[in-house]
């Protein structure tokens, strides 16, 4: 069949309109959200000629937004009320003729949102060192960086599916919620495992597996009894980000004259005497130079973020979020940003990474602090740092009157400046520092004093994955994220079926597993009251509780047996006669001292 010159020049000039739109993002929305107008980004070559119109009763085309860039177009939609699942068309039309249509698809909703809290225990898994469950995806070839199990800072394998597949493992350990670090495309030249250099905001990495993996990891989870946790990051990307080749406009990212990095000054967000300079350097610094730091104050920038939080937690049903480098983007935006999330997902939990060692700092950040400076913010979780670096501190050091347990004592009693300490993530190590086993010099009875103190303790506990076996390393974050035994093929040490431990490791996890499974029934650990005695001789006591349980937990540093009198705890144990160790089974009479074994701890479930 022959066709006339003309129409063979429209087909052809379709088709390179056609080719020149690469990219839509989000990919697709859902109807029924209170989130209901979003900012579509159209990216494409020259599509700023193009003229978009969409020609359906359900969605709105309220703005269509050009910035310096031809390449990019931003489309404000409203999704009507009445609006049904299905796709809708999007045409571009170049004067008055109609070059090319896209579909843009409306989903209904079909997951509900629950967060975590502290009836919750979670996992925290660096996929890339967690469990080789697929093989096949460990070296793509269209990626910049190839697989070396022998580097510490390389590609290791492991990836979704082996998180998949150990699943049971983490139901069967006790624990509740996995936290993983970032799964996003990390298309960098090295050292990408570790996900925090974000290359594509709607995919994930192709050596973990891939969008429906990743939800179906969601839906296996949930079926478990397990709840997923997705650590985000709005602070930057990683450097070879798609479009660092071809920024929408200039103030996309934070871009100085000469390479400047950001100077870690948290207390600039609060201090009344900041000079200026310092806290740009702050908020615009760059964390490295293989990091943008992303600019939040240009708008299409801000709505981008916002609404890719949001389609992740859609479409995978995520119970929560964890923020990476929170205060980093600047209080105003992070403000903006909770508050979207929780306009949103009411029920949703997010934790702030706030590294600092001072509640002062840290609870300035979470929901319900009335600030000096009359800052308000809808985060409903943050790290509890303050409280790790001094468990840590504490369990090194000689007990006198300001070193030993008063060193946590002290700062559990700053509580005050939280509006939530309930809901404060506690933690023994996690990704970023030393293993504990390791901090406290491999110690093992000061190793379960810190684990029994994070899954006691008033808030949400997390524990990083081999902690369980008392995996050891040194400060170097490779070494850290060390492969966890049993995950890889051919491996002699298996923690997944205990084949090759030693016995102090087995005893370890043992021991986890049964304070987990303990805490899962224990109201008094989830939404009890909390009553703490001053230290004395090395020994910490507190005591959790609620109108129809009590615990009474007994943290013993000394290397000797010691004897505790039992007088000074009437006024929480006088009405009880017995205590029960969650861990030995050993009933303890509460009428006479308690003889304490050495460097150790004890639960005890009073009767």
């Amino acid at each position: 069949m022959k066709y006339p010159f003309a129409l063979l020049f429209t087909l052809l000039t379709q088709c390179l309109i056609a080719q020149s739109i690469e990219r839509i993002e989000p990919p697709n929305w859902w109807i029924d959200m209170a989130h209901n107008e979003i900012e579509v980004m159209i990216y494409g070559e020259n599509v700023a000629e193009l003229r978009p119109v969409i020609p359906s009763e359900d969605v709105t085309l309220r703005k269509v937004i050009q910035v310096e860039n031809p390449n990019y177009l931003f489309l404000q939609i409203k999704i009507n009320k009445q609006a049904k699942a299905g796709a809708f068309d999007i045409d571009f039309y170049k004067r008055k003729r109609k070059f090319i249509t896209k579909k843009y698809e409306l989903r209904e909703r079909t997951r509900a949102i629950t967060g975590f809290d502290a009836s919750d225990a979670i996992y925290l898994i660096t996929p890339d060192r967690f469990a080789n469950g697929d093989p096949a995806n460990d070296d793509i070839p269209t990626m910049k960086e190839r697989p070396n199990r022998n580097f510490k800072g390389g590609r290791h394998g492991g990836d979704i599916q082996g998180i998949r597949d150990n699943l049971d493992y983490i139901k069967d350990m006790g624990f509740t919620a996995i936290w993983l670090n970032p799964v996003l495309e990390n298309d960098m030249i090295e050292y990408s495992y570790h996900g925090y250099s974000t290359t594509d905001y709607y995919k994930v990495d192709p050596r973990f597996g891939t969008n429906e993996a990743y939800q179906q990891l969601a839906d296996e989870a949930r079926t478990k009894g397990i709840k997923l946790i997705m650590d985000m990051i709005v602070n930057h990307c990683g450097l070879y980000h798609w479009w660092m080749e071809d920024l929408p406009s200039e103030d996309w990212i934070n871009q100085w004259d000469e390479y400047t990095q950001t100077n870690h000054k948290k207390t600039l967000i609060q201090d009344p005497y900041a000079a200026e300079s310092d806290y740009k350097a702050f908020i615009d610094g760059w964390f490295v130079p293989t990091m943008p730091d992303l600019n939040q104050r240009n708008e299409q920038m801000a709505n981008y973020l916002i609404q890719n939080s949001i389609w992740w937690v859609e479409y995978l049903g995520l119970s929560g979020i964890r923020m990476d480098t929170y205060p980093y983007p600047g209080a105003t935006y992070m403000a903006q940003w909770t508050e979207a999330m929780m306009r949103q997902y009411p029920n949703l939990n997010i934790v702030g990474e706030e590294w600092f060692n001072a509640p002062t700092i840290v609870s300035f950040w979470q929901r319900g602090k009335q600030n000096p400076n009359g800052y308000t913010s809808e985060l409903k979780s943050v790290m509890d740092f303050p409280v790790n670096i001094q468990l840590i501190e504490a369990l090194n050091s000689e007990e006198a009157w300001f070193t030993g347990w008063i060193q946590v004592y002290e700062m559990i009693a700053q509580d005050f400046l939280y509006p939530d300490p309930m809901n404060l993530v506690t933690f023994p190590d996690n990704h970023d520092m030393q293993r504990i086993f390791s901090q406290l010099n491999e110690d093992y009875g000061r190793w379960k004093q810190a684990i029994a103190f994070t899954l006691t303790m008033r808030g949400i506990p997390q524990m990083y994955y081999g902690t369980e076996i008392l995996m050891t390393s040194t400060p170097d974050h490779g070494i850290v994220r060390t492969d966890f035994p049993g995950g890889w093929e051919g491996d002699k040490v298996n923690a997944f079926t205990g084949e090759g431990l030693t016995d102090i490791q087995k005893e370890a996890q043992a021991f986890v597993s049964q304070l987990l499974r303990w805490r899962k029934t224990t109201d008094a650990i989830h939404t009890g009251k909390l009553t703490h005695y001053v230290p004395q001789n090395g020994v910490y006591v507190y005591f959790r509780y609620t109108n129809d349980e009590k615990v009474m937990v007994i943290l013993n540093k000394n290397k000797t047996k010691t004897t505790l009198d039992m007088k000074r705890f009437e006024e929480m144990a006088g009405e009880y006669s017995t205590g029960k160790d969650v861990i030995s089974g050993k009933i303890f009479s509460l009428d006479d001292d308690i003889e304490l074994p050495m460097n150790d701890v004890l639960v005890l479930e009073l009767k």
